[in-house]
């Protein structure tokens, strides 16, 4: 049942250590690698997933352009290998992926991105629109400017933030290691585990170190990233990518560890919304809208009547009727001086009142949860 999760997912991302992609004898990109795995992406491409890619490697490969030294990296080091890195890694997606005529774009984010709810908003809206149109996002860290990002293994957690902002239902950790075992596998009686259904202290005492020269994450950093990902809804498998076809492999039953989702993705951003986050305001919303909303649908401008409260982008507001009833909450598209400005115009008249082109939404469906009752 397990060799069936991935090709189920309706949106899967895929996470790449930087062993997998660097050859170990020259340091240069292991591009049969990295065709076979682009292949693997098209064909579940071709059968209507949506694919993201979180990778690694941008380090790795600068260092060798620069001729840096073996051993640990300074951080300006660091920053100016993955500057040199990040342009030969998003050459070599645009150019595989093309060739199956699927756009690429590269996106450089930080942990920050994935936590801070208006630039949190920003990066879902446009990875959103990337796979409506059909794109393919590779999402690298911006280790060029960040700085307590770099280090030990947080792609791996990046990639678990990037599938929860984005309510995939499936993450695939293509590492070194096939799994999680009771021990680390070269002793004597470790055994693998092919699924775990809750991160329990005895599963986190299993955790080991890392694995190879290049990789910045061992299995405590997985497991961290378990707990991300499967809180937000989505399945996680921890594979060895260093085969060709690796994704292909996982659905032929090769051996990897799976992570039980707590929920659906819908259900887990839902809680998020409703339960996380304090409210800085609220929207006061007429009959026709409060119609609209218990139909499923998104609050539109037009159908705000009175806007309360000092809010910016992205924070979480209350919506209510007139008659003071609780109706929802949902995080708001406009900070509160942009929507009193709005309030009670069509949506074709934002540009025109703001001065800029914003959201059709005032809150979009995706980000507003109605109250029980």
């Amino acid at each position: 049942m397990s060799a069936s999760y991935l090709a189920q997912a309706q949106r899967v991302v895929v996470k790449i250590g930087s062993a997998l992609l660097t050859d170990a004898e020259t340091g240069k990109l292991n591009r049969t690698w990295l065709q076979a795995l682009v292949e693997d992406v098209a064909r579940m491409r071709a059968r209507g997933q949506e694919m993201l890619i979180v990778s690694s490697g941008a380090i790795a490969l600068g260092r060798r352009a620069l001729k840096l030294a073996p051993g640990k990296l300074k951080l300006e080091e660091s920053q100016a290998a993955a500057a040199v890195g990040q342009i030969g890694l998003a050459h070599a997606f645009q150019e595989m992926l093309s060739a199956y005529g699927h756009s690429c774009a590269q996106i450089l984010v930080t942990l920050e991105d994935t936590e801070e709810r208006r630039r949190y908003l920003n990066a879902r809206s446009t990875i959103s629109t990337l796979l409506k149109l059909g794109a393919v996002p590779v999402i690298n860290e911006n280790d060029t400017v960040a700085t307590t990002e770099i280090r030990y293994g947080d792609n791996d957690r990046l990639a678990a933030r990037v599938a929860s902002m984005m309510s995939a239902d499936c993450l695939v950790l293509l590492s070194d290691v096939d799994g999680l075992y009771t021990a680390p596998p070269h002793l004597t009686g470790a055994t693998h585990l092919p699924e775990v259904a809750e991160i329990t202290p005895e599963i986190e005492a299993m955790a080991g170190g890392a694995a190879s020269e290049f990789s910045r994450g061992g299995m405590k950093t997985k497991l961290a990233a378990a707990r991300i990902a499967t809180d937000g809804g989505a399945r996680m498998a921890i594979a060895n990518g260093h085969g060709l076809h690796p994704l292909k492999a996982i659905e032929d039953g090769a051996r990897c560890t799976w992570f039980a989702a707590h929920s659906t993705p819908y259900a887990a951003r839902k809680r998020w919304i409703s339960g996380s986050l304090k409210s800085l305001g609220a929207l006061v919303i007429d009959d026709g809208a409060v119609k609209a909303l218990t139909q499923g649908r998104s609050l539109l401008p037009a159908g705000v009547a009175t806007v309360e409260g000092i809010f910016g982008r992205g924070d979480a507001v209350s919506v209510r009727d007139k008659a003071g009833h609780e109706i929802a909450s949902g995080l708001v598209a406009y900070s509160s001086d942009d929507a009193r400005r709005i309030a009670g115009h069509s949506s074709h008249e934002i540009e025109e009142l703001l001065g800029y082109s914003g959201r059709a939404e005032m809150i979009h469906r995706d980000d507003l949860v109605l109250k029980k009752g």
